[in-house]
């Protein structure tokens, strides 16, 4: 059952904020794979499919596109900005409870909104072989709903290899006495947003600061098959010291990511 909702003297003025980063990481043995990875990135994920993405998103969140401002970059990148405003949330419609939004095949639901983002990175290691692709996204809601509800259905649209997430309400907005909320749902963890199926196949972890309402979640794949990050080539093709120093370069690119810190050779992961 929905909670009661809290009635508020004027405008709803808080600003929520879901910002994170996905990666995808890949093995390009030479630098014509490298150059076939990026193209392949940048064909998968150019400005036009990222738009379809975000448009999705304005749906999943009930928005009027404004204005879309995308641009494709040489020699590799692309970005998209949508300008969104609110539309009304019928009664009964509201649920900012700490449960998943909707999936791809069940795009449905309302935020309060004001725009959505997305920044993409593709680069190579210039020594190790290893590619990464990395996209920042960033959904800001002014209003009542957490943007959060988009958060499955953008994991979804993005082959994951490590995802890094923060959520942040920011300001305040007063009830009809007058006292300040500074925040206007309850959530003690970004993970109780995330679909069964998504905390299955990754590990988590959380650092999060509840009294400045900062939420922080780092998610990394659990399942390592190597024929996932070949790119243009297969197991098959490598010897088995060469697949071991591909596994451990891979391994190290991932955990580097996760744990945000560069790692010294040698170390087990």
């Amino acid at each position: 059952m929905a909670k009661k909702r809290i009635k508020l003297h004027g405008f709803n003025n808080l600003t929520k904020t879901l910002s994170f980063n996905i990666y995808d990481i890949a093995y390009t043995s030479s630098k014509a794979q490298q150059q076939e990875y990026i193209e392949y990135i940048d064909e998968e994920y150019n400005a036009r499919r990222l738009t379809h993405i975000l448009t999705d998103v304005s749906n999943i969140i009930g928005a009027n596109i404004l204005n879309i401002a995308r641009q494709d970059y040489d020699p590799q990148g692309a970005s998209v900005t949508m300008l969104i405003s609110e539309e009304a949330v019928a009664a009964g419609e509201l649920d900012n409870r700490e449960t998943p939004g909707p999936l791809p095949d069940a795009v449905v639901g309302h935020l309060d909104k004001s725009h959505i983002t997305v920044h993409t990175y593709p680069e190579y290691h210039p020594e190790n072989g290893i590619s990464t692709f990395r996209a920042d996204i960033d959904v800001s809601t002014c209003g009542r709903i957490s943007p959060l509800k988009a958060l499955n259905y953008l994991v979804h649209s993005f082959e994951s290899d490590i995802v890094i997430m923060d959520y942040r309400v920011r300001g305040f907005t007063r009830n009809e006495k007058g006292g300040k909320l500074f925040i206007d749902h309850n959530i003690n963890s970004i993970q109780n947003f995330v679909s069964r199926d998504i905390k299955n196949a990754y590990e988590m972890i959380d650092v999060n600061v509840y009294q400045e309402n900062i939420f922080h979640t780092k998610m990394m794949l659990k399942k390592f098959d190597i024929n996932n990050y070949l790119f243009g080539i297969n197991d098959d093709d490598l010897t088995g010291k060469e697949e071991a120093v591909v596994t451990d370069n891979l391994r190290r690119e991932m955990a580097e990511i996760f744990y945000g810190q560069n790692m010294k050779k040698g170390m087990k992961f």
